[in-house]
């Protein structure tokens, strides 16, 4: 069934704003009387039926509310190195679509692109809608958040997770043993994954986030674009986590 979000759902009748209605009668040509699932973001889905489609507006009836059951049990962050051109509107896309709780643009030494203040701000607009797009498309249970784009010191600052995870080209253990050995104990409920940009971490980085415990990590032999590497770290966590089952 189609998704769509909004900010709230309140009694029983839902009015969409003018995009939206766009986008449903539109877009997805739906008509009077068919059903789509809205989430209110918060992990709530509701089934909903078309009562009626105006040229500004399209009107559901509210039929059921239920929790949301697409949502991994384990949050993962993604600080990723800020990489050139549109590779991170990428990220975001398929990132988001696995199950990522947040992302976090972050500069490193090696970032060869550095938008100013103003660029970044206008890049995280644009970065948030294609997370929301991608959020409706799989279905998510809630919008992952793109935040603003911080430094790695005010990213390590800022992160608090049970399990920091640096994936460096240097080498590392395999994200198996890794879960498998915090785990002992508990289960994470928080990991936070560190990626680097086109040319990877600088040595001091990798050592700066050791300092503040993050563990390194290894995706394998073979040398991913910036681009892969979040993909197939998130995609591994996801699986051996059971949030892929």
């Amino acid at each position: 069934m189609k998704k769509l979000f909004v900010n709230e759902v309140i009694g029983d009748t839902l009015v969409l704003d003018e995009e939206q209605s766009r986008h449903l009668a539109k877009s997805l040509r739906m008509n009077v009387g068919d059903m789509i699932t809205v989430c209110d973001g918060a992990g709530s889905d509701y089934g909903c039926r078309i009562e009626a489609i105006t040229k500004d507006a399209v009107t559901l009836e509210v039929c059921y509310k239920q929790t949301s059951d697409s949502e991994p049990d384990v949050k993962v962050s993604l600080y990723q190195g800020v990489p050139k051109g549109d590779k991170t509107e990428d990220i975001i896309q398929k990132c988001v679509e696995l199950g990522v709780f947040e992302i976090t643009p972050t500069l490193t030494k090696r970032s060869i692109s550095r938008p100013d203040e103003k660029q970044a701000a206008k890049k995280q607009i644009r970065y948030n809608k294609i997370a929301l797009e991608a959020a409706q498309q799989s279905g998510r249970g809630i919008v992952p958040q793109v935040n603003k784009m911080l430094t790695l010191k005010e990213a390590v600052a800022d992160c608090d997770a049970d399990l920091k995870i640096l994936f460096y080209e240097g080498g590392g253990e395999p994200i198996k043993k890794i879960l498998a050995d915090f785990s002992k104990d508990k289960a994470p409920e928080s990991i936070a994954i560190f990626i680097g940009p086109e040319g990877g971490f600088d040595p001091e980085e990798a050592e700066l986030l050791q300092e503040r415990g993050a563990v390194l990590a290894t995706l394998g032999k073979r040398i991913l674009r910036t681009q892969t590497a979040p993909v197939a770290a998130l995609t591994a966590i996801m699986l051996l986590t059971g949030n892929l089952e």
